[in-house]
C-alpha cells in the first residue's frame, strides 16, 4: 500500500469509526425515529454517509461495480437531483426496513470496498479529493446525529440522557467587554491548500466600517433577563416574520428550557439539568438572536466582521458534546469563538463574488441552498475535532433552533 493510500485509509477509519461510536449509546428504536421533518433518524445518517462513498467514489472508480442494494440509491439520497429520485425527507422515520443491523452491514461492506480501492489504485488526485470531501461531509453528519438525537430525546417524557457522564456547572462568567476594529478593506475567504468547502471560495475583498464585537457569547443568565423582561411578548423587538413565528408556535423561551417547581432547567445531552446561568445560551433561532440583540441595544455581526475579528485564531475548540467547564477557546482577544456554539450573523447565505459550483451532482452540495438562510460562524460543542476553521460558513433558516446556535453581539 502506498503512503498516499495509507494516509487516506487512516483518516477514513478514524472518521467512520467515530460516526459508528456516536450511535452506540442508543437503542435500535432510538436510531429509527424521526422527531421532526428537519431532523433525520440516526439510522438514516449512518446509511446516507455510506451512500455518499458508494455513489460518488465506488460507482465511478470500482471495477465491476455492483450496488450493495439498488433501492438504497433512492432511500439514502438526500438532495442530489443529479443522482435521481429521493425518498421524501419527512418520511425518513418511516423506514423500519432496512434494519439498523442491515445498515451497519452496509457500512462494513462499503468500508471494505473503499479499502480495496485505495490499496489497488496508485496515487489518484480525484479519488483523494472526493474521499476528503466525503469525510468532511460525514463530520457534518456527526454533529447532526447529536443535534437530532437531542431533539428526539427531549420529546420523551422520561427525558433520557444520551451521555452517562455528568455535566459540570460553570462557576464563573467572564465580564463582557467590547473589542474595537478599525474600518478598512479586508481579505475574506479561504486561502491555502488545506480542505475547504466551495462556499468558502473565492477569497475576495470586503470593506468594513468601524465596529466592535462582544468579547464572549451571551450567557443563559443574560438571556434569562430578556425572557423575564417580557422579550417574547414585545412585538417591537422582533422582525415581522419572527413575530409571526413566535405567535404561531407560542414560543416563550429557548427550546430546551423548562420552568419547574425548582426554577429554570435545561434539557441537555446529559439529561435534564438546572439552568447554568454562566454557560452560553444555546439553541436559539436567528429570530431569537436578533430580538435579544435589539433588546440589549446592540446587533448581530456580519459574517465578514466575525471572520476578520477571528483571523489568526488557532484554538478551534474540542467538540466534546457539551460546553466545557471553562469559558471557551481564547484567541485574538475574543473568547468562545469555537467549541461552544455556532454564532448567528446578520449575513444572508449567498455566493462570494466569482463563486462557481462544481460540475455534476457533487456541485449541488452548497450552491443551490444559497437562498432564505443565514450564515453562522465558529463551531459548536458537537463539532468534531479538526472540522472547524475561521472561514467555515454554516447556514440554516431563520427559524432553526435545534442546532447548537448562540449569540455574539456587535455594535
Amino acid at each position: 500500500m502506498s503512503a498516499f493510500a495509507d494516509d487516506l485509509q487512516s483518516a477514513y477509519r478514524r472518521v467512520r469509526g467515530r460516526t459508528a461510536a456516536l450511535s452506540e449509546p442508543l437503542t435500535d428504536e432510538d436510531c429509527c425515529v424521526q422527531s421532526m421533518a428537519d431532523a433525520s433518524p440516526v439510522k438514516w445518517h449512518l446509511a446516507h454517509t455510506t451512500w455518499f462513498f458508494e455513489t460518488f467514489i465506488l460507482e465511478r472508480f470500482e471495477e465491476d461495480f455492483r450496488a450493495y442494494h439498488p433501492a438504497y440509491r433512492v432511500l439514502f439520497n438526500s438532495y442530489y437531483n443529479g443522482i435521481g429520485e429521493k425518498h421524501p425527507r419527512p418520511q425518513r422515520g418511516m423506514l423500519t426496513r432496512p434494519s439498523l443491523g442491515d445498515v451497519r452491514a452496509y457500512r462494513r461492506n462499503v468500508d471494505e470496498r473503499i479499502a480495496l480501492l485505495l490499496s489497488a489504485k496508485e496515487e489518484h488526485d480525484e479519488i483523494a479529493r472526493l474521499l476528503e470531501m466525503g469525510l468532511h461531509h460525514e463530520q457534518q453528519h456527526q454533529e447532526l446525529i447529536l443535534t437530532d438525537v437531542k431533539h428526539l430525546l427531549s420529546l420523551n417524557p422520561l427525558l433520557p440522557a444520551y451521555c452517562s457522564t455528568s455535566l459540570p456547572n460553570t462557576s464563573y462568567e467572564e465580564p463582557m467587554a467590547w473589542r474595537a476594529y478599525d474600518a478598512g478593506v479586508v481579505e475574506i475567504g479561504h486561502a491555502g491548500d488545506v480542505f475547504c468547502f466551495d462556499n468558502e471560495l473565492p477569497r475576495h475583498r470586503q470593506f468594513l466600517e468601524p465596529f466592535s464585537l462582544g468579547s464572549r457569547l451571551i450567557s443563559n443568565g443574560e438571556y434569562l433577563a430578556f425572557v423575564e423582561d417580557g422579550g417574547y411578548a414585545e412585538p417591537g423587538l422582533w422582525l415581522s416574520e419572527g413575530w409571526d413565528w413566535v405567535q404561531a408556535n407560542r414560543v416563550s423561551q429557548p427550546i430546551y428550557w423548562r420552568q419547574g417547581d425548582d426554577g429554570w432547567q435545561e434539557f441537555t445531552l446529559h439529561g435534564l439539568q438546572p439552568l447554568d446561568r454562566h454557560r452560553p445560551v444555546t439553541h436559539v433561532s436567528y429570530f431569537e438572536a436578533d430580538a435579544y440583540a435589539r433588546w440589549s441595544g446592540a446587533r448581530l455581526p456580519t459574517e465578514f466582521e466575525w471572520e476578520h475579528a477571528a483571523t489568526g485564531a488557532s484554538d478551534f475548540g474540542h467538540g466534546s458534546f457539551h460546553p466545557s467547564a471553562h469559558i471557551g477557546s481564547r484567541d485574538t482577544e475574543l473568547t468562545q469563538l469555537f467549541g461552544e456554539c455556532w454564532q448567528w450573523t446578520v449575513s444572508s447565505y449567498a455566493p462570494y463574488p466569482g463563486y462557481r459550483a462544481a460540475a455534476g451532482a457533487i456541485g449541488e452540495y452548497n450552491g443551490k441552498f444559497m437562498c432564505n438562510q443565514y450564515v453562522l460562524r465558529g463551531s459548536s460543542c458537537a463539532t468534531p475535532p479538526g472540522h472547524a476553521r475561521t472561514t467555515y460558513r454554516n447556514f440554516f433558516p431563520a427559524y432553526a433552533r435545534w442546532q447548537f446556535s448562540g449569540i455574539r453581539l456587535a455594535k
